[in-house]
């Protein structure tokens, strides 16, 4: 594994240490409702992304107006995914809805990823799918059983956390699609973000009266504006740079662990042996994401060199941001032969 790609890794696991913190951290607002909270968390984090990528959001313009479906489609998946996210938690509980939320991501991704470049998803994926899918069904029956009065809620926060999931993997992979296309890292996440966050001040200015209501509801939108949002996203940025949009959302499946962990020991929260026995098997499923790739290895010819290829049939000519050929793009999973 090269010095980089440590480095990138390193930093979306610090991101995922710090987003798993915000589900446990909005509790300490209980009268700012989640819209009011993703949309603070997000936009106000997202407008401060933009606000820093000015330089290279003017220097990239002309590759941006190119790319503006792209831009356009990653803006949305950022404006609804914390309105999704935060009220699947508010629903389905701290645990339950982040478990959801984050685990769907990497399967929302690897499906993307082939329905866009038409790459057939391997064996060991499919088993981690089935896993995933089992794991979050004992996950729910055991909430459902603990809560019965709620079943209906939680059933809510688990169909927002399959959304929240999805447009998680969707501005991902927009963002990686941009940086594939020469866009500097910077102004692809400057962009995507800057839009959504955008988005999402209507939202805020109809909801969040509460988070000004009293100092506890300020810091608490203050600190997840500022912390999880707004330098979790630029140490995500730099991961996303550097490795797959799949890659990049396994890695941060580190994440559901760490807001379950947060909601059992803060919140107080309760899981039943049959939701420990689902979260384990979510585990599973996330080990073998983790060291199997999402898509089928191909073997491809290109000049001298043999690569091994995955989602990157389709990709386009060109380089990145860091001038790597477009014919090695993707390839974080496997190294080039010699």
């Amino acid at each position: 594994m090269n010095r980089s790609r440590l480095m990138a890794i390193g930093a979306i696991t610090v991101t995922s240490l710090l987003w798993g913190t915000t589900g446990t951290a909005a509790t300490f607002a209980p009268d700012a409702g989640p819209l009011a909270i993703g949309a603070a968390a997000l936009g106000i984090g997202g407008l401060l992304q933009a606000l820093i990528a000015i330089p290279a959001l003017k220097a990239s313009r002309g590759q941006l107006r190119s790319n503006w479906r792209l831009v356009g489609l990653g803006a949305a998946a950022v404006a609804i995914y914390p309105l999704a996210f935060y009220s699947s938690m508010h629903l389905a509980g701290v645990a339950l809805g982040s478990v959801v939320s984050l685990a769907s991501a990497p399967l929302a991704s690897g499906v993307l990823e082939w329905l866009a470049h038409r790459s057939p998803l391997s064996r060991w994926w499919l088993w981690a799918a089935s896993l995933g899918v089992s794991g979050s069904t004992l996950l729910c029956l055991s909430k459902m059983t603990h809560d019965t009065g709620d079943a209906a809620s939680t059933l809510a926060g688990i169909a927002l956390g399959l959304v929240a999931g999805a447009t998680y993997a969707t501005y991902s992979w927009c963002a990686q699609r941009l940086m594939s296309q020469g866009i500097n890292r910077a102004a692809a996440m400057g962009s995507i973000f800057g839009v959504g966050g955008a988005l999402l001040l209507p939202v805020l200015f109809l909801t969040g009266a509460p988070l000004v209501a009293n100092p506890q509801a300020f810091a608490v939108a203050s600190y997840m504006a500022l912390i999880p949002m707004f330098i979790g996203y630029l140490l995500f940025g730099y991961g996303l740079s550097k490795v797959s949009a799949s890659t990049a959302t396994t890695i941060t499946l580190s994440e559901p662990a760490v807001a379950a962990i947060l909601a059992v020991v803060v919140v107080e929260e309760r899981l039943s042996t049959m939701g420990w026995i689902g979260l384990g098997i979510i585990g599973l499923a996330l080990t073998v994401l983790a060291v199997a790739p999402a898509n089928t290895v191909t073997r491809v010819e290109v000049g001298p060199q043999r690569v091994n290829s995955g989602a990157v049939a389709n990709k386009p000519s060109g380089g990145n941001a860091q001038g790597v050929p477009a014919c090695t793009q993707h390839l974080d999973h496997f190294p080039i032969d010699s």
